[in-house]
This record gives structure tokens, sequence and C-alpha cells, in this order.
């Protein structure tokens, strides 16, 4: 069964279910223990690496906040691709398994000694697991108040993504003069690469997606030019827009045969790629003799980018966070889902259904 017929399926198993818990089967009648919601919430938890379906809605006795935490009410957990490939089992990860690094919602707890005017404010928290909940403990260094001008589902969207994004352009060094190919242009981090490299004033930014309704997202976003990577030749087509010189920087999420045919398009002599993901399932290939021959440059650009320092993180969030409420960085919100439908998020990521930020709310 493909990705897309089991997304369909997914779907429609998902509008039949109802909603249980661990706690439906020892106590049938909910009402009369109501009282034990105040100590347990529903989080998300795989015990088992494996599709979609593994992801599951449980109870949780609710966290804490230790001394230099808080704890958020969450309103919206981030759902990103990274989520999906731990899950399958490709990233080295304890079970169970409990997806989410990205919150946000209200303050209502803060630690021992912590600043009490805190509570009742909204942010946005990086945290390592467990996103998927209705309430998660933050460390107090890894949250960002969310300006007036923004909603918690812009906030959620642009905060970690225009991290990210920023980060991984700084480490490309690119120059006004370049011709940038974006592959996954219509992703969460893919959507704001658009933007941020517009505004530096890129010679020709060019964004590669897949479909009609992606490529007419990455039209919107002011790209000039908006390529289909499921046309066969469309790399041909990355050629003949810049004059058969080729791209002076590639940078490339999708990995896999898109990410080698996206190496092909670079430009001899100064062509450099900045391999950052592998959404495909497999990571470009690259010889070591063609690189030489044709003089390009490879980059890991996440991997500079995670030696910097804990400030200079913040100091890119915070940045996005006011580009977006000053109406300068715009996040694509694309679906929202239901906590219980974790699995069905995953799935349509999967099968290539969406476009820019999926969101779930608890």
């Amino acid at each position: 069964m493909s990705q897309r017929e089991n997304f369909v399926n997914m779907q429609s198993s998902f509008q039949k279910r109802e909603r249980r818990t661990a706690w439906d089967g020892l106590f049938p009648f909910r009402t009369s223990i109501s009282f034990l919601r105040r100590y347990f919430m529903r989080i998300v938890q795989a015990h088992q690496f494996g599709p979609p379906e593994v992801l599951q809605v449980v109870e949780k006795e609710d966290p804490h906040a230790e001394p230099d935490q808080v704890v958020i009410e969450v309103q919206i957990a981030g759902v990103a691709f990274g989520d999906t490939i731990v899950r399958k089992g490709l990233y080295p990860t304890p079970l169970p398994f409990e997806p989410g690094r990205e919150v946000g919602g209200r303050i209502t707890h803060v630690g021992r000694d912590g600043d009490q005017s805190l509570i009742g404010k909204l942010a946005v928290a990086n945290i390592n697991a467990g996103g998927y909940a209705e309430r998660v403990a933050a460390s107090r260094r890894n949250i960002f108040l969310i300006p007036p001008a923004l909603s918690v589902e812009q906030a959620v969207s642009v905060f970690r993504a225009g991290q990210t994004a920023l980060a991984l352009l700084e480490a490309m060094h690119i120059q006004p003069g370049d011709t940038v190919l974006i592959l996954a242009a219509a992703g969460s981090i893919g959507s704001l690469m658009i933007q941020l490299v517009k505004r530096a004033g890129i010679s020709m930014v060019i964004g590669a997606a897949r479909g009609k309704e992606k490529l007419a997202m990455v039209s919107r976003l002011r790209a000039d030019v908006a390529i289909d990577y499921s046309e066969n030749d469309w790399a041909e087509q990355v050629r003949t827009v810049t004059g058969g010189k080729g791209a002076d920087v590639v940078l490339d999420a999708v990995g896999g045969t898109i990410g080698r045919q996206a190496f092909e398009t670079l430009a001899p002599g100064r062509g450099r790629i900045g391999i950052y993901g592998f959404a495909s399932g497999t990571w470009t290939q690259i010889e070591t003799r063609e690189l030489a021959r044709r003089g390009l440059t490879v980059i890991g650009p996440l991997g500079i980018a995670l030696t910097r320092t804990e400030q200079e993180w913040r100091a890119f969030a915070e940045s996005a966070l006011a580009e977006a409420a000053a109406g300068r960085l715009v996040p694509v919100i694309g679906q929202t889902y239901p906590l219980e439908q974790a699995a069905l998020a995953h799935a349509a990521l999967e099968a290539r259904q969406t476009t820019g930020n999926v969101l779930l709310i608890p």
C-alpha cells in the first residue's frame, strides 16, 4: 500500500474512532473520578518504532516545574518531519518515544525561586521531547514570550523554523549575486528561507517543490521561479532559467534522487550545496572525484549551526519572532489536527499532503 493510500485509510478510520485513553478501561465512568484530571494529562507516545499508527494518546502524570523551569499549558504543538524520522526508528532514541519539540501556550507554573510575573504569559518553547501533550515543562532558557502582534499558531510556526533557517543561511555565506535553489521550498523551513533570501537581495531564488498547490504557495512567497521536482526534466529547467550557468547555492533537505539531481545543477567552479536533511529517506550521494573535477563545495550547514552558542541560537529565535511580529517574515500555517490525530498528521507529512507548518491542538 502506498503512503498516499495509507493516509486516506487512516483519515477514514480516525473519523470513526472514539477517543479513548488508558483510564477508560480502568474507570469507564470518568465523571465519577474527575478530580484525577488535575494530576494527569494526555500525551502522545510510541512504545515501538514503525508506521504512524504506533502513535497513541495515553495519560501521564502532569509535569512539575523544577528550579529554572516553567510549566506551559499547551495550546499548539508543532509537528516536524524529523519527528516522523525518529518514529520510524531511523534515529537512535529510547522508547517510549514522545514526539514534539516545539510548543506554544500559557505559562501556568514556575519553579522554585522563579519569576512569578511569567505566570499567565503566552510563550513558545524549545523542549527535548514530549511536545504532543496538554502540558509540558520547559527550561526558562528555552522559552520566548510571544509578541502581542502574533497568535500562538504564528509564533509556534516561526520561532523554531525561523531560528533554523537563519542559522542555516548564515552557515552558507550566501552573497547578493548568487542564484539560490531551495528544495522542499513549501515546507516550514523552506518557506521561510525563500523570504529571508529574497530580503537579502539575492540575484535569483528558485523554489522547488512537488505539485501545483505547493508551487502556487512558493510563487506567493515571491520566489523568482517555482519548479516542480516531480517532473522528469526539472533539473534541466533549473539550468534553463539560469541561462545555462546553474545554481550557485543549493539548500537540500530532501536527499535521495532529488538531492542528487539538484547537485548536478550546481555552477562549475563556484557552486556549493548545503545538505541538512533527508526527507526522501536517504542522504544525497556525492562522489569525491566529481566534486573535485567540477570544483564544487559541500557544506553541512546544520552541523555548523549546531556549534553556535546558546546565546546565538536564542538570538536567531528572537530575530525570527521580531521579524514575524513586524510583518516581514510570514509563517505558512498549513494543516491542524487534534492531539488524538497525531498519527494522521504524520501520515499526511509522509504522503506529501502538507504545506508549511503542521500543528496539533491538544
